[in-house]
């Protein structure tokens, strides 16, 4: 038979334990301890040296009462020194009075008339008085005789003022240390309820803590920092976190690359970092609701918000301007073959009516419809070209008119319209009048005698759009807000929400320091305004504008 394996030997390791609430709580006790000690420590030193001090003024006040009384400088200059003189007498009655250890009279020799032991009155003081003889006070601690003492001594002087002799008196110093050391406990007992409360508030905020951090280690809070960091800096997705005070207090990097802001955001309120605007309205939640679109810059962004415990929030922002640029080529595409469907439904019908024509050999008519035909489609063309000498733009309104004669819409060119190929600008003015236009063929959809005109003229460099049609038009109270991001009346496309064709208007009218406005169109509808300074170009740093319509030219007389 096989042993068994001897199962592992735990090895009991000491120190720091991981769990938060351990280690705030045995932090917080070694602290409170810390300072209690501290604390009782820096009570006792000035307690004992202000024991000695109290001690030092008693015998000196003990020993200037007995200075002062008359009688003993008379009896020192009039009597020898004796166990039972006067002197000893008086200085024994002083002492047993006042409590003290000593009381000393002694005369310019040093020589003791008084003394507590019998035996050393006449001799010589133990120590040094010739501070005292020579008429300074003295406060000391010293040892004697009679061991460690308080000390306080003072001239004698007779009734002329002449000093005879001096005065020491001394307080037992171990008394002193006994006062100290009896103070001891009552302080220990403050010392331990100090610490005892705070222990206790330890204990408490132990738990707090325990309870936010949701009993984690100090290890798996930084781990969990560190993941987030990398997470948040990592995801391709704008994160923006707002305090309960609603100031932004994290931005990844994302986020600042999307919205144009820096750290220096950190702090601040959106309104502040971003301006007012739509944005900021969404990131401080006074827009509600999920996948609210916003533009900043260039840049059409998709904004969730999502409320924290703290009373904060955190925002997410998504980069949504590839798939709006997307959608607008697939409307683009879209109007594109709902033109060609046009043209070939038309196409188709002139063609069953040639051939009728022929069939019935009647062919001065047929000459004359095709000539019609060709004629009218020219004209379109021309009367486009004519006025509008930019090639992109001029092929937009061809390619509009041919949808809006599909929807039984009739758009026109206005005969103020003027615009020279010197655009600086050629495709964000394409992506105005589109936006302009198309919105404009929604409004009239189903109208009787349904009209877009546009007008494009210059003043100066300045370029002036205007777009009426004879649709219900906007309330005054909402000529603001079509140019808000997300606001619209219209039924939402397949490829997204709506709302976002004004405010490109807008934001591409400003980005060029113009402006865009909507205001009721003479005759009823809407006519919108679009100013865009300097988007001409200097005639002397363009090419010849002849050349042009010299080929056009040409090509019609070949």
């Amino acid at each position: 038979m096989g042993m068994s394996p001897t199962p592992p030997v735990r090895r009991l390791r000491l120190g720091m334990p991981r769990r938060v609430f351990s280690q705030v709580l045995l932090m917080q006790l070694a602290i409170a301890a810390g300072v209690v000690v501290l604390a009782t420590g820096l009570f006792l030193a000035p307690l004992s040296h202000q024991l000695d001090d109290q001690a030092m003024r008693r015998a000196l006040a003990i020993a200037q009462t007995t200075a002062a009384m008359p009688q003993i400088a008379e009896d020192l200059q009039h009597t020898q020194p004796s166990v039972g003189g006067p002197v000893q007498r008086e200085a024994e009655r002083i002492r047993k009075a006042s409590g003290a250890e000593y009381v000393v009279v002694m005369d310019l020799h040093g020589t003791r008339w008084s003394h507590t032991d019998p035996e050393e009155v006449g001799g010589h003081v133990s120590t040094d008085p010739s501070q005292a003889l020579a008429g300074r006070e003295v406060m000391e601690i010293d040892s004697g005789t009679l061991g460690r003492s308080a000390r306080g001594k003072v001239p004698l002087h007779d009734s002329d003022g002449r000093i005879i002799g001096a005065v020491s008196v001394g307080i037992e110093y171990d008394s002193v240390r006994a006062r100290l050391i009896h103070a001891i406990p009552g302080l220990f007992a403050y010392a331990g309820g100090a610490l005892a409360v705070g222990a206790l508030a330890a204990w408490l905020i132990s738990r707090r803590v325990q309870r936010q951090t949701r009993d984690l280690a100090f290890s798996d809070i930084s781990a969990l920092l560190a993941e987030r960091e990398a997470m948040l800096h990592g995801i391709r997705e704008g994160v923006v976190a707002l305090d309960r005070a609603g100031r932004i207090r994290l931005l990844n990097d994302e986020a600042q690359r999307l919205l144009g802001i820096g750290d220096e955001a950190v702090g601040r309120s959106p309104d502040e970092a971003l301006g007012e605007g739509r944005t900021a309205d969404v990131l401080a939640g006074r827009v509600t609701g999920t996948d609210l679109l916003t533009v900043r810059g260039q840049r059409v962004l998709v904004a969730n918000r999502m409320p924290t415990d703290d009373g904060g929030a955190v925002s997410t922002l998504r980069d949504r301007t590839e798939l709006e640029q997307l959608g607008r080529e697939l409307d683009s595409t879209r109007g594109l073959i709902d033109a060609l469907r046009a043209q070939d439904h038309e196409h188709a019908n002139r063609m069953h009516t040639l051939l009728g024509l022929l069939e019935l050999e009647m062919y001065d008519d047929a000459v004359d419809f095709v000539g019609e035909v060709v004629g009218d489609h020219r004209a379109t063309s021309e009367q486009v070209t004519e006025k509008i000498e930019d090639p992109l733009l001029a092929a937009l309104l061809v390619g509009k008119a041919t949808v809006a004669a599909e929807r039984g819409v009739a758009l026109g060119v206005s005969d103020r319209t003027r615009l020279p190929d010197r655009l600086v600008d050629p495709r964000g003015l394409v992506t105005i009048v589109g936006n302009l236009v198309d919105n404009a063929l929604d409004a009239v959809a189903g109208t009787p005698h349904a009209r877009v005109e546009i007008e494009l003229r210059t003043e100066g460099r300045t370029v002036v759009l205007r777009v009426r049609d004879t649709g219900p038009g906007i309330p005054a109270e909402h000529r603001e807000s079509v140019f808000t991001e997300g606001w619209s009346t219209k039924k939402p496309p397949a490829h997204g929400k709506r709302g976002i064709g004004l405010s490109l208007v807008r934001r591409l009218a400003e980005r060029q320091g113009g402006s865009a406005s909507v205001d009721a169109a003479h005759g009823g509808g809407a006519e919108f305004t679009v100013v865009l300074p300097e988007a001409l170009a200097q005639p002397d740093l363009e090419p010849a504008l002849t050349a042009p319509a010299k080929s056009t030219v040409e090509k019609e007389s070949r």
